[in-house]
Parts: structure tokens; sequence; C-alpha cells
């Protein structure tokens, strides 16, 4: 373990004393080997040592091909403890990198200054940024457009979108912005008084939404070929201190039935991707078509579609 450790080591500063960017030599110059070999050693040989008396008390590990696949699978459980102690010169260089990766012009120049001397968009990308130092596997972004501008929004999600594909991430996106979700989301989850109440692809969310709460916010949702009054969501949420006993939508729902104030509706399978948690599914509910207003702008976003596909 040592010996692979110190020829990675060894390794690094031969390629170290081939740079040429000033910014690049400083950085390794400042760079501490010995710190490198510590975190890389002590929790690598904690993790073997943890894994060794893990195993002998399994009796399934018959071969070393099993040993093999179960020790990868130790490791990547292990992965997301790892703790790295690093310099300050590092964490000032890993912080600038952070900070063009995002986006932000100057980058060293920008370091040294407050926040209050950032634009709204600015300290948006540097909350991403300080997201990113962990090198996370999932980006969860809560209102990550809100209180900007229509172009710094259009800025903050194309960055994303390059984050994503870059770095290979899955991308958790909470908002209130339909537009958003059309355009950045892969899979929807519609939730309604803390609970998901509608999940599906973007296709089967937007074309065939099935739940009175998504028909609701579709019919709320203003565009520029809608010339009636958009309809709003009446009453307000339910208070969740002392939740109602049924559906937390049923009081705000024009389309309830008697069952949605006794009780909760299930989830109910409409696709292999597609599910809704109402009542209007179950095989003995009448049958209820959702508001005109969804309806025409379902037929109109399709019929722009096929347009646009010829």
């Amino acid at each position: 373990m040592a010996s692979a450790v110190n020829n990675y080591i060894t390794a690094i500063k031969l390629k170290n004393k081939k740079v040429r960017s000033r910014v690049e030599k400083i950085a390794y110059a400042n760079t501490d080997y010995d710190l490198i070999v510590s975190n890389l050693i002590i929790p690598v040989t904690r993790i073997e040592e943890n894994y060794k008396l893990k195993s002998k008390d399994e009796q399934n590990l018959n071969n070393y091909d099993d040993k093999a696949v179960a020790l990868v699978d130790f490791l990547k459980e292990q992965s997301a403890k790892m703790v790295y102690c690093v310099t300050k010169a590092m964490a000032k260089t890993r912080a600038i990198q952070l900070m063009e990766e995002v986006g932000i012009p100057e980058a060293r120049k920008r370091y040294n200054q407050y926040p209050f001397e950032f634009s709204g968009g600015m300290r948006q990308r540097i909350v991403i940024a300080i997201a990113l130092s962990a090198n996370p596997d999932i980006l969860i972004c809560d209102e990550p457009t809100t209180a900007l501008d229509v172009t710094i929004q259009s800025q903050i999600l194309e960055l994303i979108n390059g984050l994503k594909e870059k770095r290979k991430l899955s991308v958790i996106f909470i908002t209130h912005d339909l537009g958003v979700v059309a355009n950045m989301a892969d899979k929807i989850a519609v939730m309604y008084a803390g609970k998901i109440v509608e999940y599906g692809d973007v296709e089967e969310i937007f074309y065939d939404p099935r739940h009175p709460y998504t028909w609701a916010l579709l019919s709320s949702m203003p565009d520029i070929y809608t010339e009636e009054k958009l309809e709003a969501i009446p009453g307000t949420p339910p208070n969740m201190i002392i939740p109602p006993a049924g559906d937390a939508f049923a009081a705000r729902n024009k389309f309830a039935l008697k069952i949605d104030f006794e009780q909760h509706p299930p989830m109910f399978q409409i696709t292999d991707t597609h599910y809704a948690a109402t009542w209007l599914l179950h095989p003995d509910a009448p049958k209820v078509e959702p508001p005109k207003i969804v309806t025409e702008r379902i037929a109109r976003m399709m019929n722009l579609e096929a347009k646009d596909n010829e």
C-alpha cells in the first residue's frame, strides 16, 4: 500500500516539473506532498483493516471474485465518509479553480472580495461553487433562479446544465417555476403538503397530467397564447401541524370525492413510469376530464411540437 502511494506521489512530482503556467507553478510549489501521502494512506488503511474485520464474519465470501466485488462495494460505501485536510494555499487554489469553473470572471481578484461586492447572479454562482467543492454525485438546487432577472436565470440554468454534463451529476431541482421544470427536468415529482402526489417523466406530466393539483398548477401558468383568465387555486394550504384526515388537497380541489376527506389516496400506476395519488384513478371513481384550459393548452403544445418536427 505504502509503495503504491509513494509511486503515485513520485509520478505527480514528475508531472509538476513540466508545468508552464505561472499560476500552476505557484500552486504546485505550495503543495504539501507529505500531507497528500497522509490523506491517502491513513483512510485507505483504516478502510482495509475494517474490511478485513468485517469479512471474517461473513460466510458467503467463498472465492476471490466475491471478495473483490465485496471490497469494491465496501469502498463505495465508505468513500462519502472521507475527509481531506488541505493547507491554506491548496484551499485557495482550489477555491479559485471552482470560481473559474462556475464562470466568475477574474476569479483571482474576486477571491479577496466580500459578498456585497458581487451581483445576485455571481452570488448564486458562488453558492454553486461551494456545493461543488465536495465533489458531489447529486446537486440539489432549491429555487436556484428565485429573485434573479430572466437573463441571469438563463445563464444559471445553462451553467447547471453544463456542470451536469461535465461532472456527470444528477441534479434535483426544487422549484415553483414550471418553465424551468419543462426545460431542465427528465423526471418530475409534483409535491403537495410534503407528499409526492404525481410522478412521471416530462412528457407524461405536461401532456397527460392526472392529479387535480397538477391540473391546477398548469391552469395557473401563463403563456403567450392564453387569452382567457388564468385559474387561481382557491383556499390556502392546510396546517400540517394538525394534518387533515384525508387528502391534504381535498379542501381546495373542486373535483374532490367524499372519500378524499376521509382517506388519503394511494399511488395509482398509470404507466411503468407514471403514478398519481388521486381517488379519481380508482376503477369505481366517476370519469372526470381535466379543466378546459388544461386540455386546450396540451392540444396547443402538441400542435406546436408537431410543426417543429416537420
